[in-house]
């Protein structure tokens, strides 16, 4: 028997097989045994080297043609299988219409993500710019550049968490500050920026304390910036946070990165001042720390504090956001309670 004979009655009785099978499995055993690697297709194949080489390619079209054929019937088959199979369980299924729907929950944004947001629009609208940084760090930029040299004794109270003597996990974002001074060029413009972020502290966990929450740095370099300019700036935050009627003072205080510094307080917006549980009765609740950038880390940054001045502020989206809506322990934003979480959709 010759090898177009061989394939000629493979393809018959490979058609009957197809023809007679009921099942998507059978259909795939048919498949795998005629068309595989160890199939009959692919053994008349391999006795083509007996044959004459004039007659080679007479025989390979052929076979080509067998193959092509019998994998068209195959696919043919299997679509009539798949549905019949979709139109048994169709009928076999039974749908009560007059049940109610299943409403799917839907998601919403973090309240400390809105915000985040919140602030950040605000600044945009004042012409800033929102600028990001790594949360991976050198100790050059997050406490050296920031007037913190070695074994100076405010690092204690920004102990971090170190990757190695050089590398740690930065402990504000005033960081994206140094990066973006030493970048920014003054003949464009003033430098105004916001750097929103994560920030992480070895601190001890509790109602008030997060080894790690967020932050948002300001920083404002020009010509002329003055003390007036901050706490102008501060005010027309704070009345778009927490009302109109918000009023701002400064308190003086200390940071290695300002000089001169300050506290900001608001008036109180749940008493209006009067005195409450939310200020502890003073009419004031303390807000953020700010003040003028000291000489030295403008300098650093190659800026002439002869020439250039500016101020800097830092504040905790989380203080603001447990502040605005009575929220007692800082750790409810990130235990991910969803009976939590679902309070602030609204917002």
């Amino acid at each position: 028997m010759t090898l177009e004979e061989q394939l000629e009655n493979l393809e018959e009785e490979t058609m009957e097989k197809i023809s007679n099978t009921s099942d998507l499995d059978s259909l795939n055993n048919i498949r795998v045994k005629t068309l595989g690697k160890k199939g009959p297709i692919t053994e008349v194949l391999r006795g083509m080297k007996d044959l004459a080489p004039e007659d080679r390619p007479k025989v390979g079209s052929f076979a080509n043609q067998v193959r092509n054929h019998l994998t068209q019937q195959i696919e043919k088959k299997r679509a009539k299988l798949e549905e019949e199979a979709l139109n048994q369980a169709l009928a076999e299924e039974s749908i009560d219409v007059t049940l109610p729907g299943k409403q799917i929950p839907q998601g919403t944004r973090h309240i400390l993500t809105k915000i985040v947001e919140e602030i950040e629009d605000i600044f945009v609208g004042m012409g800033y710019q929102i600028i990001e940084g790594p949360e991976v760090e050198q100790d050059h930029y997050n406490f050296e550049r920031m007037n913190i040299p070695k074994n100076h004794p405010a690092r204690d109270m920004q102990d971090t968490f170190y990757i190695s003597d050089e590398l740690l996990i930065r402990t504000h974002t005033s960081p994206v500050q140094a990066r973006t001074m030493e970048k920014h060029d003054f003949s464009k413009g003033p430098l105004r920026m916001i750097s929103p972020g994560k920030v992480f502290r070895r601190d001890t966990d509790d109602a008030t304390h997060s080894h790690q929450f967020h932050q948002i740095e300001g920083l404002v370099v020009d010509k002329h910036i003055t003390m007036g300019d901050l706490k102008g700036t501060l005010e027309e935050l704070m009345k778009k946070m927490f009302g109109e009627d918000r009023e701002v003072r400064l308190r003086p205080s200390y940071f290695p990165f300002t000089e001169p510094s300050v506290e900001a307080d608001v008036s109180c917006f749940k008493c209006g001042g009067k005195g409450c549980s939310v200020c502890k009765h003073s009419g004031w609740i303390e807000i953020l720390g700010s003040g003028m950038v000291h000489p030295d880390v403008l300098e650093m940054s190659g800026i002439d504090p002869k020439e250039y001045s500016g101020f800097a502020f830092g504040l905790g989206p989380d203080r603001i956001a447990m502040l605005r809506y009575g929220v007692e322990d800082i750790r409810s934003f990130y235990l991910n309670d969803t009976r939590f979480i679902d309070q602030f959709k609204g917002e």
